[in-house]
């Protein structure tokens, strides 16, 4: 029962669908950073520093994701 809660028996706690919190935040801040500088494309015409940035946030979510343990 405490397995499916996702806490172990020494009472620590276990990663939901095995991605690390930080990792999580990563990705949902990469995603949510693909829709902001989508939205400003639309908005203000193509700017190269925009998808730039991007680009390195991705590879950062990237790196952080696969610096994970295991």
């Amino acid at each position: 029962m405490a397995a499916a809660r996702g806490i172990c028996a020494a009472g620590c706690r276990e990663e939901v669908a095995g991605m690390p919190g930080s990792a999580r935040t990563m990705a949902v801040l990469t995603v949510s950073g693909l829709v902001v500088a989508t939205a400003y494309t639309v908005a203000m015409g193509a700017n190269g520093w925009v998808w730039f940035s991007w680009v390195v946030l991705a590879l950062v979510t990237l790196g952080v994701v696969a610096a994970r343990p295991v």
